[in-house]
């Protein structure tokens, strides 16, 4: 628990002062975000707003986890490693990406085939240490490592961890559109893999990870890098996360719930992820299919600025629907502890 606190405490101050360090820095070299002509029109007012941000959340997850382990009780794992170094690659794509923005000044960076092929990188490279050499079990697991305990082999389980990998990370560069909007509901997603992952820990005779605080340790440290770049970043926004972040952040949620065994958890925590990104889809496909669009704008929270809704109305909302899932996720990840230490209370009853 100690570890927990020091990662959260160490990320969220290196975070909050590194951020308070970046905005003038960063704007006195012109490094502002350019914004969509064909956007809301009250974004462009936040044109020429710093960008890259997301390296004062990357860099007080990494110093955060660090300084946890000076404890002799805590120690580094092959699993917290890999996720750590992960986070780190991923976020490099998207410092590229920002940067070819910025220095063009256009709201294009990398273009698409050059993206997927450096998340590609990311994505295989985490899949395969993980699988390799932090032996993680090859099965796609809900809540643990046999429900519904399919074991889909090695091979299968890294193409399965890659695909997962890019899609969270794009699903979370699609949802930072509004001040505050990635940062908040990131924060609240870590959270619930805090629990799950210090969970796993104390209760190792139910699961089957080997890991588990380290990996809780690196969820505290992504918390608490979230929550103090989201001082800077509350509306109005005074410097912008960038791909540089949100690409950290989506590796990061994808890489706990493959590590922790809760594959299929990530869904219902990262829901509001979902929704942004189903939103962008049923927008192309109606557009292509029929020549309309569904709505006024994707992803979906645009849809809500242009019906009128002020962005602070529009944010607070998201969080509170991402907030919902989250708790519903932990309900279920525990709902299934009870049945089977249920079930473990029922043996001993019965048997000698």
């Amino acid at each position: 628990m100690i570890a927990l606190l020091i990662a959260a405490g160490v990320s969220m101050g290196v975070s909050l002062i590194g951020t308070r360090i970046l905005v003038p820095w960063l704007r006195n070299r012109g490094v502002g975000q350019p914004i969509r002509l064909d956007g809301p029109q009250g974004h462009l007012t936040k044109a020429g707003t710093p960008t890259m941000g997301g390296v004062a959340i990357v860099a007080g997850a990494v110093i955060g986890y660090m300084v946890s382990h000076i404890r002799s009780e805590t120690i580094f794992t092959r699993s917290g490693l890999v996720l750590i170094a992960a986070i780190v690659a991923a976020s490099g794509v998207g410092l590229i990406d920002d940067w070819i923005k910025v220095s063009r000044e256009r709201n294009l960076g990398l273009n698409k085939s050059a993206k997927i092929v450096g998340l590609l990188v990311v994505a295989c490279g985490f899949a395969v240490m993980s699988m390799y050499w932090a032996q993680t079990s090859p099965v796609i697991a809900l809540t643990r490592a046999d429900l519904p305990g399919l074991s889909i082999g090695k091979l299968v389980w890294v193409i399965w961890a890659s695909i997962l990998v890019i899609a969270t990370a794009n699903a979370v560069n699609l949802t930072d559109g509004l001040d505050g909007l990635a940062g908040g509901s990131s924060a609240i997603g870590f959270s619930a893999f805090v629990i799950i992952g210090y969970w796993i820990f104390r209760h190792p005779e139910s699961y089957d990870v080997t890991h588990a605080l380290d990996l809780a340790i690196v969820a505290a440290a992504m918390t608490g890098a979230c929550i103090g770049f989201l001082w800077w970043n509350a509306p109005p926004a005074r410097i912008f996360m960038g791909d540089t972040g949100s690409l950290a952040i989506g590796t990061a949620f994808a890489g706990l719930a493959l590590l922790l065994e809760t594959h299929l958890l990530l869904p219902v925590i990262g829901a509001l992820y979902v929704l942004e990104t189903f939103s962008v889809i049923l927008q192309v496909a109606s557009y292509r299919l029929f020549g309309r669009r569904v709505f006024r704008m994707a992803p979906i929270h645009h849809h809500f600025e242009l019906a009128g809704w002020p962005e602070t109305t529009v944010l607070i909302r998201m969080w509170i629907i991402n907030g919902i899932f989250v708790a519903f996720a932990l309900g279920a990840f525990y709902a299934d502890f009870i049945g089977i230490d249920s079930a473990g209370f029922a043996l001993r009853m019965y048997l000698p």
